[in-house]
């Protein structure tokens, strides 16, 4: 967004405190946004500390990008640090999150449980939540949003991350008087059956984390990726697992997303889905259409043909480069990137492999499961297991390779933050978990 430029030049300008960052993580995403924060926003935003469960990563990414740190334990200890301009790194995010003098909490870990009790703290202490974390997002994203608003702060999760450009677009495409009836994410693999173990020197090379990387070729992030945009859109999906078109390696996005039905595209509230293979990717395309003569004429005249279905994309999402944006959209603007308006669509468990009884799920990219995008209805209807709360639960029964999990298969761990909130969301949102946030 043009205008965020000029609103931090103005905070700029008028000398006003740095918008003042506590960030939970401190991998390789981290690694990229305290980068970027440090080397374009000195000025106006600022990462004042970091949680992470062995701090020694912290200190050692703030050492190399030339940071001052100290470690704190109490609340004392992190508001000194962050008053004499030390970055106050702890293992404990939670105190980060309820602590003074930081403004926006900012998660970039990707974890589920864990990160939820810093998250809370941060609603309950009036900050601002801007997550890198479409997994939590798309398991208990609607309810956390209906508290975020109850308590005057902003939750979104990013742009840059192909979730939020997709919201820019669809938006940009709304503004322009034409109907988005998809939303799509550009995909370069998709094979349900990756493991760490198959990715794990694409991981090396890039200094990614394994599971996470697994997570890209197994689909359970793109699944998570639309089901947000689908609970920020008001869209749905048409089946389970989407359509997700695979086309020849670099086919042009306009002739990919001539497979998608017009007549179902037209119809009914729109979807959400993907397409493998096609350019410009990793980018995101909306397609749209108007029933309006004069529009069509000067959509043709603009070279994006003649109807009835209107492709419009972005080329590229950029990730950690446009973390900045965000916290800058909602400190100073009061906007989120993109924040669940309802619950449409859930991530559903798949077995990856044949599952035996007593085997405890692992997470996100293992060895057991991938995540398939389902309508929320269907999640009900099914009583089927969502996969940010099969996680870490144990099998009752044996479970076939590819048969979709019901809650009925496992037993979940006592005690979880994660089934306080799906309680909670689902008494929020009702049986069909249908109805829209309030604005």
């Amino acid at each position: 967004m043009i205008i965020l430029d000029s609103a931090l030049a103005r905070r700029a300008a008028e000398r006003k405190v740095p918008i003042r960052i506590g960030m939970i993580g401190a991998g390789f995403m981290a690694r990229g946004v305290l980068h970027q924060l440090l080397r374009v926003h000195p000025d106006t935003m600022r990462i004042v500390a970091i949680a992470n469960r062995t701090p020694e990563r912290a200190l050692d990414i703030l050492k190399a990008e030339g940071r001052e740190a100290c470690f704190v334990d109490s609340p004392t200890t992190l508001s000194r640090a962050i008053k004499t301009g030390l970055v106050a790194v702890t293992d404990d995010a939670t105190l980060m999150a309820r602590g003074d003098g930081i403004d926006v909490l900012l998660d970039v870990t990707g974890a589920g449980e864990e990160a939820l009790p810093p998250i809370l703290a941060a609603i309950e202490t009036g900050k601002h939540v801007v997550l890198m974390n479409a997994e939590l997002d798309g398991t208990v994203g609607p309810i956390l949003r209906r508290m975020a608003d109850a308590a005057g702060v902003v939750y979104t999760n990013v742009d840059g991350d192909q979730p939020g450009v997709e919201m820019n677009l669809f938006r940009f495409v709304r503004g322009l008087g034409v109907r988005p009836v998809l939303c799509g994410n550009i995909k370069g693999l998709h094979d349900p059956y990756r493991t760490p173990a198959t990715q794990a020197e694409f991981a090396r090379r890039w200094g990614q984390n394994p599971a996470m990387v697994t997570s890209f070729a197994d689909g359970t992030k793109v699944s998570f990726e639309q089901a947000i945009v689908a609970n920020a859109t008001g869209m749905t999906v048409a089946r389970r697992g989407m359509l997700g078109y695979m086309v020849e390696a670099g086919t042009p996005i306009e002739k990919a997303a001539a497979l998608f039905d017009p007549d179902m595209l037209m119809t009914g509230p729109g979807i959400v889905d993907y397409v493998t293979g096609a350019a410009p990717g990793p980018g995101v395309f909306v397609l749209g259409t108007t029933d309006d003569p004069v529009s069509r004429h000067y959509l043709d005249l603009y070279k994006l043909g003649r109807g009835p279905i209107y492709c419009f994309h972005t080329p590229y999402h950029l990730c950690h480069f446009e973390v900045p944006n965000t916290i800058a959209r909602a400190v100073l603007l009061g906007d989120a990137a993109i924040a669940p308006d309802g619950l449409r669509v859930e991530v559903v468990t798949a077995a990856k492999r044949d599952l035996a009884p007593g085997q405890v799920l692992d997470g996100l990219g293992g060895f057991d499961a991938y995540g398939l995008a389902d309508s929320a209805e269907a999640v009900v209807r099914e009583n089927l297991l969502p996969f940010g709360v099969g996680i870490g639960a144990r099998l009752k029964r044996a479970v076939a390779k590819d048969r979709v999990l019901t809650m009925a298969d496992v037993e979940l761990p006592p005690g979880r933050l994660v089934d306080m909130l799906r309680d909670r969301q689902a008494q929020v949102f009702g049986a069909a978990l249908a109805q829209p946030v309030p604005a």
